[in-house]
């Protein structure tokens, strides 16, 4: 089949940033769904150049269970992995990570996986943490970087959905399981939730997408560093950006419209913007703590037919998908959902609401957002985004611990 061109549409903006020397796709298994608490038991990686041609062989491994800690129940039923299997092929934990860290930390890497930004890589970065390695630097130093295939996959069913066959859920909107994509599409896919197989799928669909939809794959790809998503979000001027996120629902076809309203207080990588599908006028009206109880509470405990207010966070450092609002033209936006009078009136009144007093405005926002309240977390192995950042002098001591004996270990002192 050739490539599914879109003849006669608006074209994609050039890529702006370089691409990497290589890829690292990788997938874990894990005895549970917290990245924090559940400790990972297998990991599959395997390097492509560019073009998506594979380097050399896997790297499968197995990490051994920890005997203070006790895997749940149906991760084992789901992944077919249990304890006895993982202490028999497992090695220990400090090993596993250590493997795995050498391969991503390599220069020029690009770490992507499906669903890895909000899993896979928080795995990693608990993990590391856990043994006593610096959890961020490999995703930015040496030129490196990281990718989610997801959110590419969720870009092309709003955006530009031909040539690509996409499974339905039982409620008649798309699915993005792995699995299911693959199967529409006939892409082999013989051990769904072994680590290795998972790999080979992802790398299949990504290839299915840079053959059926080049320009947009070009774009998603190059557009995944802080800088350029830092520069398609223009607060000032509080220009409208199209967004895709799975928060949005597949309802919605994971994508709308949002205008960017301010920085977050603390923490520089967060945009937080506003979906212009919501009616603002709560945002104007309630009082910043009313706001944060709606914007944070589950849905099932909203009170009857109250909506949560439109804000939403973009994290730059997350390699978010923005576009640029054109690409909504009137037939694009009919099918998306998307009233372009609708939204327009609501960035009107937006606008307007800031227009009489900014920085009020910019403060009752900000109140909004940290205006939720955490249990501290008091676990040592799980207080990774508890404190600030390692110092030069807690990376030499990690290093020192790392480079220790067991029985060094049990009669040192580190500073």
């Amino acid at each position: 089949m050739r490539p599914a061109r879109s003849c006669g549409r608006r074209k994609l903006p050039n890529r702006p940033s370089p691409l990497p020397d290589t890829f690292y796709w990788h997938d874990y298994e894990t005895f549970g769904a917290d990245p924090s608490r559940d400790r990972p038991v297998q990991f599959a990686g395997l390097r492509t150049d560019q073009d998506l041609n594979v380097l050399g062989e896997p790297l499968v491994l197995f990490a051994r269970p920890a005997d203070d800690f006790l895997p749940h129940p149906q991760a084992c039923l789901v992944t077919g992995i249990s304890p006895q299997l993982a202490l028999e092929r497992g090695v220990p934990e400090c090993e596993f990570i250590g493997r795995i860290l050498r391969e991503l930390a390599l220069p020029g890497t690009c770490g992507v996986g499906y669903n890895s930004l909000r899993f896979d890589d928080e795995v990693t970065r608990h993990t590391l943490y856990r043994n006593f390695h610096e959890p961020y630097a490999r995703e930015w130093q040496n030129g490196n970087s990281r990718w989610d295939l997801i959110d590419l996959l969720r870009t092309a069913n709003a955006l530009r959905p031909e040539g690509i066959e996409w499974p339905l859920r039982e409620d008649g909107y798309p699915s993005f399981r792995l699995e299911e994509l693959t199967a529409a599409n006939g892409i082999s896919h013989a051990s769904a939730h072994d680590a290795l197989s998972d790999v080979h799928a992802t790398i299949a669909l990504a290839r299915l997408v840079r053959e059926r939809q080049p320009r947009l794959y070009d774009y998603v790809l190059g557009h995944r560093d802080k800088r350029s998503v830092q520069s398609q979000l223009d607060i000032a001027g509080m220009k409208p950006v199209l967004h895709v996120s799975g928060m949005f629902g597949a309802q919605h076809h994971n994508i709308a419209l949002i205008v960017p309203l301010a920085l977050h207080p603390v923490n520089r990588n967060e945009v937080i913007c506003f979906d212009l599908s919501a009616d603002p006028a709560p945002l104007f009206e309630m009082p910043p703590q009313q706001l944060s109880e709606l914007l944070f509470s589950r849905s099932v405990d909203l009170p009857a037919g109250v909506q949560r207010p439109g804000l939403k966070s973009v994290h730059i450092n997350r390699c978010p998908v923005l576009v640029t609002a054109k690409m909504a033209d009137p037939a694009t936006a009919e099918r998306l959902g998307i009233s372009g009078e609708r939204c327009r009136a609501h960035l009107a009144a937006l606008r307007a609401f800031r227009g009489r007093d900014e920085k009020a405005f910019t403060g009752k926002i900000q109140a909004v957002v940290t205006g939720r309240n955490f249990a501290p977390v008091t676990d040592p192995d799980r207080m990774l985004y508890s404190g600030g950042f390692f110092s030069e002098h807690d990376k030499q001591v990690m290093a020192d611990v790392r480079a220790s004996s067991p029985a060094e270990l049990a009669t040192a002192s580190f500073p």
